[in-house]
């Protein structure tokens, strides 16, 4: 429980941020292509050496940057937009990681793979996602400027400096690596649930970018914190669990939230009268 809470702490400080990107973006929905991607480079890691972490993390990281490289390739050369060729290379790419864990694994096999065992994070899993967060928070520093520029006017960014394009690349390769950390240890089912459920709940409590960031990070840590406390008290799969709890404080979050919540949409403000 220990390791599990370090990681998904690493994780919470990570993924969110990310989160907040793509649903500024408009591009929450690829996040969930993307963690599909990675799936049959990890399936064969997975033939290749067993459950090993270092062979299906590799295999996983390559499988997701080369999607993500096809898509931007094919949005920027062909008539398709991104969302359409993502779409494609999710469905290709989920297909050949079922058939090829079904080659050799069981079903439990699969659903390790799918849902991820956070419970069981050794010392390289840790190691792993601590520095997954790190490079992550490091590369969103230096890549801060022309990725808000892009979520407002990609256009004028566009004609005014040629970092688009690299901005672009690079913020999808931290797309991966993070859904890949999340693969660790929630599976590629639900290793985007942890980037965007806390991304999408900050909305609700914060306006400016700062603020939703770090919303979108106190949300992750406190889904985090609580779905291992569910999970262990309540004899619960740690994963979902997590996802759940983050689902909870969405759904607390769009009711009661003071940034647009439903409450507050409902009640009548009075108007100032002369």
């Amino acid at each position: 429980m220990r390791r599990a809470l370090v990681g998904c702490l690493a994780l919470s400080l990570s993924a969110p941020p990310i989160g907040v990107f793509l649903m500024l973006r408009r591009m929450s929905l690829m996040s969930e292509a993307m963690s599909h991607a990675i799936l049959p480079g990890a399936a064969a890691g997975f033939l290749v050496a067993g459950l090993s972490l270092p062979a299906m993390t590799l295999g996983g990281l390559v499988a997701g940057l080369v999607v993500a490289l096809l898509a931007g390739l094919v949005t920027r050369t062909t008539a398709l937009r991104e969302d359409a060729s993502l779409a494609a290379f999710y469905l290709i790419s989920l297909a050949a990681g079922v058939l090829l864990v079904s080659l050799r694994g069981s079903q439990i096999d699969l659903l390790h793979i799918l849902f991820g065992t956070v419970l069981a994070l050794d010392d390289g899993a840790l190691l792993l996602l601590g520095a997954i967060s790190t490079l992550t928070l490091f590369a969103l520093a230096v890549l801060y400027r022309p990725l808000v520029m892009e979520c407002v006017d990609p256009l004028f960014l566009r004609t005014v400096s040629r970092a688009g394009g690299r901005a672009h690349y690079a913020f999808l390769g931290l797309v991966v690596v993070n859904l890949v950390a999340g693969f660790q240890a929630l599976g590629t089912l639900l290793a985007v649930g942890l980037m965007l459920l806390p991304a999408i709940t900050a909305r609700f409590w914060a306006r400016g970018l700062g603020g939703l960031i770090a919303s979108a990070m106190l949300i992750g840590v406190m889904a985090s914190v609580g779905g291992l406390v569910l999970s262990y008290h309540l004899g619960l799969p740690s994963g979902p669990a997590i996802v759940l709890v983050a689902g909870l404080l969405y759904l607390v979050s769009m009711l009661a939230g003071p940034q647009g919540g439903l409450l507050r949409r409902l009640v009548r403000t009075r108007h100032l009268e002369a």
